[in-house]
């Protein structure tokens, strides 16, 4: 989209005003609003600036000054607001009009140029599964002498026996009772499909949703696949899209991955492809699961990479409450057909040769998806150009169910860290593959690393309220 379709844009629409959007570190979204008549041309040539010591993880107070940089591609009119709003990511800039380093969605967009150069191919596709919960109601508090959460949902399988307005109707979902079961059981449905009109509306090709295996209002809606940075940015929609409509309806959508302990927790799983031009890349009639050699090493190169890679596809320390045996979670590092039990599946169920591709089914929703995309394409073409063979490195294919495996067997296998300390152990010690061609900084890696220990550090030194069921009366 031209700049002057964009301005043709707020005409039509009688837009009032335009939000101008970027990402931090974490991947949440920032955004500063400007009226209309103010939206010009050199608007879109200057950028608008705003304070980069404010956005944890960026820049010091001394050097402050940044810009945003607004990509025409990605304005859509805002479902939410009052006023209308004509919604624009940005990227980030220096005031000396460099690209910044630590800006998440350039990074992204280096990854797609590093491919492009490489000369594997000339676009890696992606589509996260990414899915969440909505609760009816969310308390938590962390102080000196406090510590406490609460969640409560109206689907919730703790509340058979609870007392209702009108009665309690029962129809709740059991412990891992909730794929894809229908009303009354399913209480969401008309809440999904809102979330998908929405999404359609703002410009997502929505295929599918359904109720999730958990109790208490797991969900998952899925939007085609696209380029990295495209579907990075889809993603930042589908979330604001999720999070909105939720409150429209009085709940809260979480994308934590943990937020129920004893049953499943929430992932992304993450398809991923190269093509070059129309052609698919990762097609092999007659091969393992139908898939090319090529494709075979990208697989090498995600699975010998990916303790490193979980520090960025799965960036929290509640991201390893999910990582553990037992409930569905792609905690062992090989690859299988069809086999959910594995960190990397390839479907095999419809599958065209364009539709070809491999899931890294480890990360989850609280990965900044701008940088766990980059990092996994970077990780996929470090195993294509170094052919990393996953066969000959014991990284499977496993097509039995590795949870039922004796533990003489289990103990063949690599599981991914079991702690968010232990990824950024790994990252610090295998971050070349990211800083090939540029993409990811030297800077970067260490600043992220950095930020991200904080977050370890706050966690461990809080008194857990498990610990007095525990201890208190030692």
């Amino acid at each position: 989209m031209s700049v002057q379709k964009v301005l043709d844009t707020i005409n039509e629409n009688n837009i009032q005003f335009v939000d101008f959007r970027f990402v931090d570190l974490s991947g949440r979204a920032h955004h500063i609003t400007l009226p209309a008549t103010e939206v010009e041309a050199e608007t879109f040539e200057n950028g608008v600036a705003f304070d980069g010591s404010s956005i944890p993880g960026f820049r010091g107070i001394e050097e402050s000054d940044m810009v945003m940089m607004p990509d025409t591609e990605t304005a859509y009119i805002d479902p939410f607001t009052d006023h209308p709003t004509l919604n624009i990511m940005c990227n980030i800039f220096t005031p000396d009009g460099d690209r910044y380093d630590r800006d998440p969605r350039s990074i992204a967009q280096k990854a797609e140029e590093y491919l492009k150069k490489s000369g594997v191919g000339t676009a890696a596709f992606f589509a996260p599964e990414s899915e969440f919960f909505v609760f009816d109601d969310v308390r938590y508090e962390s102080g000196m002498n406090t510590s406490s959460y609460k969640v409560d949902s109206e689907e919730a399988v703790w509340n058979t026996n609870t007392k209702e307005e009108g009665g309690n109707l029962g129809f709740k979902v059991g412990v891992k009772g909730g794929y894809v079961p229908v009303a009354p059981v399913d209480k969401q449905q008309d809440i999904r499909s809102e979330m998908v009109r929405l999404m359609q509306e703002s410009g997502l090709r929505v295929e599918r949703h359904h109720h999730e295996v958990a109790t208490a209002g797991q969900a998952e809606i899925n939007f085609r696949f696209d380029t990295l940075t495209k579907t990075a940015d889809n993603l930042l929609k589908y979330k604001y899209i999720v999070h909105n409509v939720a409150q429209q309806y009085g709940k809260s959508a979480t994308f934590m991955p943990k937020p129920l302990f004893g049953d499943n927790g929430s992932g992304m799983h993450v398809h991923q492809s190269i093509f070059n031009g129309d052609s698919p890349l990762f097609y092999e009639k007659g091969a393992y699961a139908n898939l090319s050699e090529m494709a075979l090493h990208y697989i090498g190169g995600i699975l010998f990479h990916a303790p490193a890679l979980i520090a960025l596809t799965n960036p929290s320390t509640n991201s390893f409450k999910r990582l553990v045996p037992g409930y569905e979670a792609p905690v062992n590092l090989v690859f299988s057909k069809g086999n959910r039990s594995a960190a990397v599946r390839i479907p095999v169920a419809a599958v065209t040769p364009k539709g070809c591709r491999i899931e890294f089914r480890t990360p989850d929703s609280t990965a900044n998806p701008y940088l766990a995309f980059a990092a996994m394409l970077l990780a996929g073409l470090d195993g294509i150009q170094k052919k990393i063979d996953p066969r000959e490195l014991g990284y499977g294919p496993y097509d039995k169910n590795i949870y039922e495996l004796s533990d003489a067997e289990k103990s063949e296998i690599r599981s991914v860290p079991s702690s968010l300390d232990e990824a950024l152990d790994a990252l610090e010690a295998d971050s070349e593959f990211l800083t090939e061609g540029g993409v990811f900084s030297a800077d970067f890696v260490a600043n992220y690393v950095s930020f991200k220990r904080q977050e370890t550090k706050d966690i461990a030194i809080r008194t857990h309220p498990h610990e007095f069921s525990l201890y208190f009366d030692c």
